[in-house]
């Protein structure tokens, strides 16, 4: 199925480039910048072009993710050249404009879905995040849509585009302008923000990454989000007389009033005891990974680079608050704490699975009679860097001590060491090595 993406070279469209190319669909980006258009086609494997109207023209699905000025002179420029049967879905922070300038300009014969991804470019995958759907009418590309997105566990929510601006003059504009606001002020202070870390508690540090995710936006995006929704300026009024009226307090030692306005605003935030658990679960992911990190010193680790994808795998050495270094033979790599997930046993298994050469060995014990093949099996196949186990043939035959039962396992690995281990445990289930 071919897909066109209107503004697929850099941001958000570019990330949909990717995963949609990984999930087998021929896509094809358009955008204004020939050079930058072609060297992000070869760079995700995808298609380029930069005729808006023969994308539009092809395009079973076209997906439009461009500035958010600049979508009804895009919406006019291919509403003429769309493929009959075809699909129409942008991907705006707005949504009544977006809605009224496509049943506006858009042909019969063409479906329109307007729609809000609440997440940014740097998300990979689909699975918990939240997808805004504010459909004026629902046809065939809407119930195939729905579908997609349950499958890969995104949260879905179908609202009216009125709403969604009304929602997102909280979520996104109050939101940016606090943070954005935030920062600019220990700019102005002269702070260094690392500095401040070392005397912050997890959730300090957990509020300053969320602030640097915002502000390190683009900032043509971030204005236009502030200037496009008709709420906005409203919204921030009310934040600047919010802020006033806190400092005026303060400045008149009104402790009653500051405790009335800290208490009300208390009140408002939904249910204090999910947000304090919600908060909590945070800070203490925060804190599991990096006691991890600190058991495993001088121990292998493998783990992966959240935004390459490439896995590392040694003997972690060295760690300080801010980077780790893994040993591998004579190689030392040193990677940011930050970047980086510390892989769990089963997920270590499947990167040795496909990177490690496997060996297979064949294994003959003898055991008591009474014991159980199956679940000796079961116990070798738990141990670390065993890939399977298959139970070749149980015997007895007079070669063996009475009351004695012989069992030979084939068992693959890809560490070859581990089948010294293998021994060593079945020993202490009793078992005599008959044989290799």
């Amino acid at each position: 199925m071919n897909v066109g993406i209107l503004g697929g070279t850099k941001g958000l469209g570019k990330s949909i480039a990717i995963f949609l190319k990984k999930e087998g669909f021929s896509v094809t980006i358009t955008g204004r910048d020939e050079v930058q258009g072609n060297q992000t086609a070869k760079e995700i494997g995808v298609s380029y072009s930069k005729d808006n109207k023969k994308i539009a023209n092809l395009s079973d699905i076209l997906i439009i993710s461009v500035p958010i000025g600049t979508i009804e002179s895009v919406i006019k420029e291919i509403a003429d050249s769309t493929k009959e049967g075809s699909v129409i879905i942008d991907v705006a922070s707005v949504k009544e404009k977006p809605a009224e300038i496509m049943e506006k300009y858009l042909k019969n014969n063409v479906e329109f879905i307007p729609t809000h991804p609440i997440f940014g470019p740097r998300t990979q995958s689909l699975n918990g995040q939240v997808m805004v759907l504010t459909p004026i009418k629902k046809g065939k590309w809407y119930k195939k849509l729905i579908k997609f997105l349950k499958s890969h566990n995104t949260r879905i929510v179908e609202t009216e585009p009125k709403e969604h601006d009304d929602m997102m003059a909280i979520v996104q504009i109050l939101t940016h302008y606090t943070y954005i606001s935030t920062a600019y002020a220990i700019k102005k202070l002269g702070v260094n923000i690392k500095q401040t870390r070392k005397f912050a508690s997890p959730i300090y540090n957990l509020m300053v990454d969320m602030i640097a995710r915002i502000v390190s936006q683009n900032p043509i995006l971030t204005y236009s989000i502030q200037k496009e929704n008709e709420n906005g300026e409203h919204v921030r009024e009310v934040f600047l007389e919010s802020a006033k009226e806190i400092e005026k307090a303060l400045k008149r030692n009104d402790k009653d009033k500051f405790t009335e306005i800290a208490i009300s605003a208390t009140k408002n935030m939904d249910d204090i005891q999910d947000a304090l658990g919600r908060s909590d679960k945070a800070i203490a992911s925060q804190t599991h990974e990096l006691a991890l990190l600190k058991n495993s010193i001088n121990n292998e680790i493998v783990v992966k680079h959240i935004y390459s994808n490439e896995i590392h795998c040694g003997i972690l050495k060295e760690m300080d608050p801010e980077y780790i270094v893994l040993e591998r033979g004579k190689r030392s790599t040193k990677l940011k704490i930050a970047n980086i997930k510390v892989l769990n046993e089963s997920e270590i298994q499947e990167w040795k699975k496909a990177n490690y050469p496997n060996e297979k060995y064949n294994l003959s014990c003898i055991f008591p009679l009474s014991s159980n093949a199956d679940i000796i099996k079961l116990a070798i196949e738990s141990m670390n860097d065993i890939i399977t186990v298959e139970i070749v043939e149980t015997w007895i035959n007079p070669q063996i001590p009475k009351n004695m039962l012989g069992i030979t396992f084939k068992i693959e690995t890809f560490n070859k060491n581990s089948i010294k281990e293998v021994e060593t445990f079945l020993k202490g289930f009793g078992a005599e090595i008959y044989g290799k």
